[in-house]
C-alpha cells in the first residue's frame, strides 16, 4: 500500500510540474494577425469586405512563408464566390512568354507533365502555387503570366533600358510598351539603388522597374469589366503603393486597388511602427513560422 501511495504521489507531482511548465490554458498562440495599415487590428472577414469592391488586389507574399500562400488561396476562393468568372488571377512567378503553355494546360489541351517540364516553374511551385493554378483550372478561370521573361530583366541589368529597342517585335510583346518611363525618384527604386551600395549600378532598379511595368501592363490588359484581378507577388513589388501599384495608377488613377503585405514579427500582438502603412492590410506572421523551402 505504501508503494502504491508513493507511486500516486510521484505521478501527482509530475502532473503538477507539467502544469507549471505548460502555458496557461487561456493563452492563445496565433500564427498570424491581420492589421489595417494604420495599425488597427482587423480580421479576414473585414478585409474581404474591402477586397470585394476592389478592381485589383495585390497579395504581397514572403516567398517561403506558408501563411502567405494559405491566405492567397483563401482570398482567391472568397473572391471567386463573389465574382465568379469575372475573377482573373495573375502572378509574378510566371513569365509572359509562357502564357500559351499556361492557357493550354488550364484548357486541358496539354498534360500536367508537359506543363511542369516547359513552364520554368519556381522550385516551390508544387507546395505554394500549384493550388492556385489548379483552382483556376477547376473553375475555368484565366491565370495570367504577368512577369517579363527573366532574360530581358538580365538584359536591362547589363545594357540598360535603352538596349530593349534592339529586341525583336516578338520579344517586345512580352513586356510593357517601350519606352519604359522609368523614374529614379520613386522611393522603391531609389532605395534599391542605395541598398545595392553601387553594385549593379543604376541598371539594377531599372531591371526591377521593367518587371513592375510589365506586370502592371498585363494586369491592365486582362482586367475584366466589373471584375477583379488578384495578383500574387513578392511584397516588395506592391508595398507602400509603389512598384506595380505605381505603374497601375500611372495607367489609370481611378482604379480601386487593395494591397496586402506579409511581414514577420517576434510579437504579433501589435503592428510594429516600422510596418505601418506598408499596405492597406498587413498580415503579421510569427517570426518563428516554418518555411516552405
Amino acid at each position: 500500500m505504501k508503494t502504491i501511495g508513493l507511486t500516486i504521489g510521484l505521478l501527482l507531482m509530475m502532473l503538477l510540474a507539467s502544469f507549471k511548465s505548460a502555458p496557461p490554458a487561456d493563452n492563445d498562440f496565433p500564427a498570424y494577425l491581420i492589421y489595417k495599415g494604420e495599425g488597427k487590428k482587423s480580421s479576414f472577414s473585414k478585409m474581404l469586405k474591402d477586397i470585394y469592391d476592389a478592381d485589383v488586389i495585390f497579395v504581397g507574399e514572403l516567398h517561403d512563408n506558408p501563411i502567405s500562400h494559405w491566405i492567397e488561396l483563401q482570398v482567391t476562393k472568397a473572391l471567386f464566390e463573389h465574382k465568379k468568372d469575372k475573377l482573373v488571377l495573375g502572378a509574378e512567378m510566371f513569365e509572359a512568354d509562357n502564357q500559351l503553355i499556361m492557357d493550354e494546360y488550364l484548357q486541358g489541351k496539354i498534360s500536367e507533365k508537359n506543363f511542369l517540364n516547359e513552364m520554368r516553374l519556381w522550385k516551390n511551385y508544387e507546395t505554394d502555387y500549384k493550388p492556385l493554378v489548379e483552382f483556376s483550372k477547376e473553375n475555368g478561370l484565366d491565370f495570367i503570366a504577368t512577369n517579363v521573361p527573366r532574360r530581358y530583366a538580365s538584359f536591362v541589368f547589363k545594357k540598360g533600358l535603352e538596349g530593349l529597342d534592339s529586341l525583336s517585335d516578338e520579344a517586345k510583346s512580352y513586356m510593357a510598351p517601350l519606352p519604359i518611363d522609368y523614374d529614379p525618384k520613386v522611393k522603391c527604386y531609389k532605395d534599391m539603388l542605395e541598398m545595392g551600395g553601387g553594385h549593379g549600378g543604376e541598371n539594377l532598379p531599372k531591371a526591377q522597374a521593367l518587371k513592375d511595368a510589365t506586370m502592371a501592363h498585363f494586369i491592365m490588359n486582362n482586367l475584366k469589366k466589373d471584375g477583379a484581378f488578384i495578383h500574387f507577388n513578392g511584397a516588395y513589388h506592391s508595398d507602400n503603393q509603389e512598384g506595380i501599384v505605381w505603374w497601375l495608377k500611372k495607367a489609370n488613377k481611378d482604379l480601386k486597388i487593395v494591397t496586402i503585405s506579409t511581414v514577420l514579427q517576434d510579437d504579433v500582438s501589435e503592428l510594429y511602427d516600422s510596418n505601418y502603412d506598408r499596405a492597406n492590410y498587413v498580415l503579421v506572421v510569427n517570426s518563428d513560422m516554418t518555411s516552405t523551402h
